[in-house]
């Protein structure tokens, strides 16, 4: 028994060794075609949310404004808020860029994205490396566990200085005052964070306020890659 868990563990080894040409393979892709794409958004939200939803409907326009003052927007590339975030890039004659996952319930890109830039990525921590160093910002729309491991990402390197900060703004009071609370009560009220963290984002409900977010952040233009 014990000479079939070394040679099962040795395989392991083996395989792990082999997956880093994959994994190199996926950040070499990602920053080969999104180093040239210029300052970019980053739209979050759920790949659930119907089109005919108003926060699909408030995706698109808040997609739309921002591409109209002259920024890319970055998707997660599947549908729902994804989707509506691209569509909106694409109404405006913006960039719209896809960063795919593949996964087990198999999701498609959505037809919005520019197809030069749909990216598939096999690995998620890759594909948030790729949201995190090409976005001058952060929109987190209503969404699930992984809008949120997303939104707490960006919360973690900017509070620990592994990036410079840039706007984290979350769309919907009604929709977060729960989890705001809850930072507020709890990792605030027992000391877990600092007072200073809860600037690192903004709560918003309209297109104008995103808007204003994103102007008052960006004075100049000082765009690069974060890291």
């Amino acid at each position: 028994m014990n000479e079939l868990r070394k040679k099962n563990w040795n395989e392991i080894k083996t395989n792990d060794s082999w997956a880093l040409f994959k994994i190199m393979s996926e950040f070499v892709n990602g920053y080969e075609k999104l180093s040239a794409i210029g300052p970019c958004i980053s739209i979050f939200g759920s790949a659930r949310t119907p089109s005919n939803h108003p926060t699909y409907e408030l995706t698109v326009a808040i997609a739309k404004a921002i591409a109209s003052s002259g920024y890319g927007i970055i998707s997660g590339g599947g549908p729902g808020i994804m989707e509506a975030a691209n569509k909106g890039a694409k109404e405006a004659g913006g960039v719209s860029v896809g960063l795919n996952i593949s996964l087990p319930m198999e999701q498609d890109s959505n037809p919005f994205i520019d197809q030069d830039k749909l990216i598939d990525f096999q690995y998620f921590f890759v594909r948030k490396v790729m949201f995190v160093k090409y976005a001058q910002g952060f929109v987190v729309m209503p969404g699930g566990v992984g809008t949120l491991d997303e939104l707490f990402e960006a919360f973690t390197l900017i509070q620990t200085e592994k990036v410079i900060k840039f706007p984290i703004i979350l769309v919907g009071r009604d929709y977060w005052k729960g989890l705001i609370d809850w930072i507020k009560e709890k990792l605030l009220g027992e000391q877990n964070i600092s007072p200073e963290d809860l600037d690192l984002f903004e709560v918003v409900d309209t297109v104008e306020e995103v808007m204003e977010c994103i102007e008052r952040f960006y004075t100049k233009d000082n765009f690069k890659p974060n890291f």
